[in-house]
């Protein structure tokens, strides 16, 4: 339901043909699509796990973090997420804006043509500019037009780490540190990311992840074992094109990891 190309169904459909026995649904900033989601999952055999990824805003850098068994229904949540909404549909403006000083006209109107219900994100507009004929591909429009110094590149304050650990923590959920391999922070920022999640009560960080590399795997999870956090795992799967690995795919995680999941109920179909 946000920037994924398949439905909640369609995205069950195709975990279940791949082998998927587990699944997390973490929209960007958005958990409607988990009711379907879990419906699905409960017709494929398949263990579902309410998730969300939450856009932070840390040293003026976007991170995310994933909140893994929350609760959809928690009133904090779901006011949170009207308010970035709202805000999400602001900044399309002020992209829509910047993409047509470029000369692409017409990108708020078809990427919101593309999103439908969805709340609309960068993406969309990627996915506008790749049907225009404007670049070949989706990895092609961030670099040339959504990356910062680029017509299509709007700076944006999310929430705080600490209002996303809270809210995630307050539904019932589990805090993960997702992708941190992307952020390219260095070593001192990266130490003092880890520190200040784990301590405002960050459970764990994403070890293996479709966007890290092989060689990220091992540094990733002895900086789990040195802030003692536990270690999880996701594809980020958004769809054909859109993503860097398949769901099913992806290997365990190095030897030593606590999984995240490692007292789950669910946890027994992981092995």
């Amino acid at each position: 339901m946000s920037d994924g190309l398949l439905s909640p169904e369609e995205l069950v459909a195709h975990a279940a043909g791949k082998g998927v026995r587990v699944l997390a649904l973490t929209d960007h900033d958005e958990v409607s699509g988990l009711a379907r989601a879990r419906a699905a999952a409960e017709q494929h055999d398949i263990s579902f796990i309410n998730g969300v990824e939450i856009s932070v805003t840390w040293k003026k850098r976007t991170l995310h973090v994933v909140g893994l068994r929350v609760d959809a229904q928690n009133a904090a949540l779901l006011t949170a997420f009207k308010e970035v909404r709202e805000g999400r549909d602001g900044r399309a403006r002020q992209i829509a804006e910047g993409l047509a000083k470029a000369g692409i006209a017409g990108a708020y109107e078809g990427a919101k043509e593309i999103a439908g219900n969805s709340v609309m994100t960068r993406s969309h507009f990627a996915q506008f500019i790749v049907k225009q004929g404007h670049a070949k591909n989706i990895k092609t429009v961030f670099k040339k037009y959504m990356v910062k110094g680029k017509p299509g590149y709007v700076n944006h304050e999310w929430m705080s780490l600490e209002q996303a650990l809270t809210l995630i923590r307050d539904s019932g959920g589990v805090a993960v540190l997702a992708h941190p391999g992307r952020y390219d922070l260095g070593f001192v920022n990266m130490h003092l990311l880890l520190n200040e999640f784990r301590n405002l009560g960050g459970a764990a960080i994403e070890v293996v992840t479709g966007s890290h590399q092989p060689p990220q795997y091992d540094q990733f999870a002895k900086l789990a074992h040195r802030f003692d956090l536990k270690a999880s795992q996701g594809s980020d799967y958004h769809g054909p094109g859109l993503s860097y690995m398949e769901m099913g795919r992806l290997p365990a995680l190095p030897s030593g990891c606590v999984p995240v999941w490692q007292d789950w109920p669910e946890a027994s179909r992981l092995q």
